[in-house]
């Protein structure tokens, strides 16, 4: 069964075009571009909460459900789903539309972890109030 959404009430992290330098010679997407775009996504929202610099530690529990194709708009969700003292945990879902499509398809699943860092790169407190 198709996952098909119409995201009506949040912003994605980031949305992009997927181009031919992205893909491999069957026109799909690669695995390793699509993570990467995930990872910036989750980034984003690692930095905003973290006020600051937030640095990927892992990533977990990355599932590709279905491919991405030339063409294809790509948008990334990205939700923190649990802060420690330094740590973020955020699942990230990326999702695919057609070009002259509204309906969008769940094409890949991943869970990050990042670390808020201080200037020096080294941990600190998420909540610490930055000046």
């Amino acid at each position: 069964m198709t996952e098909t959404v119409v995201h009506t009430r949040r912003d994605p992290a980031m949305r992009v075009t997927a181009m031919p330098a992205d893909a491999n010679a069957y026109g799909d997407i690669f695995g390793g571009w699509l993570m990467s775009l995930m990872d910036s996504g989750a980034g984003l929202v690692a930095a905003r909460r973290a006020k600051g610099r937030a640095v990927t530690v892992a990533m977990d529990a990355v599932e590709f459900h279905k491919p991405v194709k030339v063409g294809d708009e790509v948008s990334v969700y990205a939700e923190i789903t649990r802060v420690g003292r330094t740590s973020m945990e955020i699942c990230t879902d990326a999702f695919r539309r057609e070009r002259h499509s509204e309906n969008e398809e769940l094409v890949t699943s991943a869970k990050f972890t990042f670390v808020a860092v201080d200037e020096n790169g080294h941990p600190r407190p998420v909540d610490e109030v930055r000046s």
